[in-house]
């Protein structure tokens, strides 16, 4: 069998050999002339699955090592009878955990008290279940936000619309797909109107799809108000996002939010299960085998209360080294910059999710049901 895959998808090749011969291709690159004689296409978000790319190959299983599917014309696929399989979840904590170093590091550079915030998460999927668990074991006031979900009515959570959700927070983090049909549409979610709404003070933190956001009434609104406190990790116009609001936000990451060691490794294994299930075959590889070892941290000296988790999310992961990664290609040429922001995404350094740390802490002094809710190994 012939597999072609995203040459940036953790450990896709070795993944795969035992199904087939596996092909590695830049993922925005991938074209019909590709597909000639590929059974399997492995690929992520950039690149466009429909019948302009598929249309007279032998591709009979499509697998996207994202959350994510609206990159895929699924219609299409299930039209033509073509299999496809997301890793719906494989990054979820990575995500979760992303969004608290973010606002945690906004806290100690604008000077607010984040246990002080009542949040507003708006989608209650993967990613923000994990964040409202998050926010919950750090005592953080949360509503939620998710039409669909509260239309299907299979969970006794209660939900919010979200123009009160916008009213009454001070802290909203986005983790909706992306949708531009249906009864509740995403494109452009948070639209100039919603955005003016913002309360004041207000940390905005978009970690799901960049077109939920209106980029250009942002731009807009940051220009009138210096009060706004934002972190972006997902842009309109990947991987040419405009380089004016790049500047105006306060954290800007080139879309990794997700990009833990374990999420990555996630997304593989996912797509390769479902792979194996489609095709009858059997891997020898597994996604264990090649976690890193833990490491430690000594939070003896943390102190307590917010300046605690100011420290233990710093020392978990410094966000500011991703943001400082993007922000130098800023004033490169269109060209350069996205092949910059590609690169960032390809070659990016380990980061660890929290059962992968072990705290050594004092039990009289700092929050060990908290820690433990949090997912950290304690070492008391």
């Amino acid at each position: 069998m012939i597999i072609v895959a995203d040459q940036n998808i953790p450990r896709v090749a070795d993944a795969f050999a035992d199904l087939g011969e596996v092909r590695l291709l830049p993922g925005r690159d991938i074209g019909p002339g590709d597909l000639t004689d590929c059974q399997c296409l492995i690929t992520r978000t950039v690149t466009r699955v429909d019948a302009a790319l598929l249309a007279g190959s032998p591709v009979e299983f499509v697998g996207t090592a994202t959350i994510g599917t609206d990159h895929i014309d699924l219609d299409y696929l299930r039209a033509a009878g073509i299999a496809c399989s997301n890793a719906a979840g494989c990054n979820a904590e990575s995500a979760a955990e992303y969004v608290l170093s973010g606002l945690f590091a906004m806290s100690l550079a604008r000077g607010f008290d984040p246990l002080q915030l009542r949040a507003g998460i708006v989608g209650f999927g993967n990613v923000g279940t994990r964040l409202h668990a998050k926010l919950d074991a750090l005592g953080i006031d949360c509503l939620l936000c998710d039409p669909p979900l509260q239309q299907d009515g299979s969970t006794q959570q209660d939900f919010v619309t979200l123009d009160r959700l916008l009213a009454e927070c001070n802290f909203i983090s986005l983790h909706v797909p992306l949708s531009r049909a249906g009864d509740h549409p995403t494109f452009h979610l948070l639209d100039a109107r919603r955005l003016g709404a913002l309360a004041e003070g207000c940390v905005l933190v978009n970690a799901a799809r960049g077109e939920v956001v209106d980029n250009a009434a942002l731009l807009e609104v940051l220009r009138q108000r210096a009060d706004l406190r934002v972190f972006l990790d997902t842009w309109e116009n990947e991987p040419l996002p405009s380089r004016e609001l790049l500047r105006r936000v306060d954290l800007a990451t080139p879309h990794i939010a997700g990009y833990s060691v374990e999420g990555r490794l996630r997304g593989t294994q996912m797509v390769l299960d479902a792979a194996c299930a489609h095709f009858g075959l059997i891997s020898s590889w597994h996604m264990s085998a090649h976690l890193p070892a833990q490491r430690k941290i000594d939070c003896h000296a943390f102190g307590s209360g917010t300046g605690f988790w100011q420290n233990l999310f710093g020392r978990h992961f410094d966000i500011g080294r991703d943001h400082d990664a993007f922000l130098a290609g800023i004033d490169l040429n269109d060209a350069d910059f996205a092949a910059h922001f590609d690169g960032l995404r390809r070659v990016y350094p380990d980061r660890l999710e929290y059962p992968r740390f072990r705290l050594r802490i004092d039990p009289d002094q700092q929050p060990l049901q908290q820690l433990a809710s949090l997912g950290f190994d304690l070492d008391c």
